[in-house]
This record gives structure tokens, sequence and C-alpha cells, in this order.
């Protein structure tokens, strides 16, 4: 369902069918707190299958703006991309779907049992990026089942509608390079994800859009703490887990 590529006349990216192609819903996604659907997206003979997540599906929350959850799941994604991780599937917000306003992201492929708790003992050292990531965006909700691996070995972050918060949040199950160094390669790229978070940059107009000024502001100022500690933090309290775990 990945791995489109643009043909020589019609052809669209995964991102651009996204944006553009028609939309089907498929169904309700199990297990979810809030209205998920798997949606399939066509145009001419490309399809691909989306997450979609309704603006007006979601559950009200006393810590986060009611009707924001979508765009901060779209904001996840430009930062990854910015910071060349690429480790948040295609999202973008859709106007136009059937149940209103919301986030589409592409849907991977993965065997639900291969989450995190798994991953880290088979690949532990590429957790890394994922846990500076939630430190810079403010991961409200990093279950185990929110870190999966694509069917050609890619790992991605998926639902990170809790994300770019004003308070500190951080709940996450990577706790395992807690006040560890950042390492050269790590600092170099948050060093140009704080470039590209500067005022006036491209991707600090994008989040203008989707985030309040104040929640990009406070998210160039995490990546400039972490910067400045030079390690990632450790967990402080009680409520520094998701909960359920997975």
């Amino acid at each position: 369902m990945s791995g489109l590529e643009r043909s020589p006349s019609v052809g669209l990216t995964e991102l651009e069918l996204l944006e553009q192609g028609e939309i089907e819903i498929l169904g309700l996604l199990p297990f979810s707190s809030n209205y998920v659907f798997l949606a399939k997206l066509t145009h001419g003979d490309q399809e691909i299958h989306a997450v979609y997540k309704p603006l007006r599906g979601e559950r009200p929350l006393w810590d986060f703006p009611a009707g924001t959850l979508g765009a901060r799941e779209v904001a996840a994604y430009l930062v990854s991309e910015a910071a060349g991780w690429d480790i948040v599937p295609p999202t973008v917000m859709r106007m136009d779907a059937p149940h209103g306003p919301g986030s589409m992201q592409l849907f991977i492929e993965h065997d639900p049992e291969r989450h995190f708790f798994v991953l880290m003992h088979e690949r532990g050292p590429e957790m890394v990026t994922f846990a500076a990531f939630d430190v810079v965006i403010n991961n409200a909700d990093r279950k185990g089942g929110h870190v999966i691996e694509g069917p050609e070995g890619c790992l991605y972050g998926v639902d990170h509608g809790l994300s770019f918060n004003l308070e500190p949040k951080l709940r996450t199950v990577i706790w395992a390079f807690a006040e560890d160094p950042l390492g050269e390669g790590l600092r170099a790229e948050l060093e140009a994800l704080g470039d590209a978070l500067a005022p006036g940059a491209p991707l600090a107009e994008k989040l203008d859009e989707l985030l309040s000024p104040e929640e990009r502001a406070e998210t160039l100022a995490r990546l400039q703490v972490l910067l400045a500690e030079n390690r990632f933090p450790a967990p402080e309290g009680p409520f520094d887990m998701p909960w359920p775990l997975v």
C-alpha cells in the first residue's frame, strides 16, 4: 500500500495522494479512544490506505484545546521531516473528508505484536531518534504500540495528537536513554531542526498555521534546552509513563 512512484504523466506521490486523492471510508479502526477510520484514497489506478481522524470525533480533554489533535498530528510529521528523521508516516489535513476536516496519515502495514517492547531488544540504538523527537514535541502519549515496524523494516512513530502542549507532559515508554549524552550525530540533527524552527523559517511558519504561536515557540525552547543540557532528561515522577503501556 506504500511505496508509490510518480509516473511520467499523472502519477502522484504518497503525500500528494493523501492531499488530493478521492476518499472512501472503509470502516472504524478498533481500540481507539477517538473516532478513527481506515480510508482508501485513489487517483486513477493509484491507491493507498490512510488513517483518518476527523476533528469532530475527538474526545474532549481538559489539557488540550478541542479540535486541535489532528493539527498536532500534522505538526509532528513536519518536525520529523525537517529533522531528516522520517519516522512519522506522511500526514496531511483534509478539509473535504467525509466526516469533516481531519488528519489523514498514510497507513503502514505492520504486525501489532512487533511493538516497542519487542523492537527495543532487537533495534535499541535506533530508538534514540524517537526519544529525542518525543522530547522536542513534548509527546504525552508514547505507548509501546505507537512505535511500529513497516513492511521493509522501517520504523515509524504514530499517534502524536497529544503533543506540543505548553506544559511539560512528556509521557513515554522510551526512558532507556535517560541522562545519556546526545552524541555528535544527533546534536547536528537537532541543531538543523533548531534552525528550521527559528521565527520566520518555513517550518516555523507552517507550524504557526497548526499550533498556537506560543506552542511553536515552546517547541524551539524545548529543543534549545535539550541541546544546552546535551543529555536526555530523566523521569521525574510516577506520571512519566503512559497507560496502558502498549
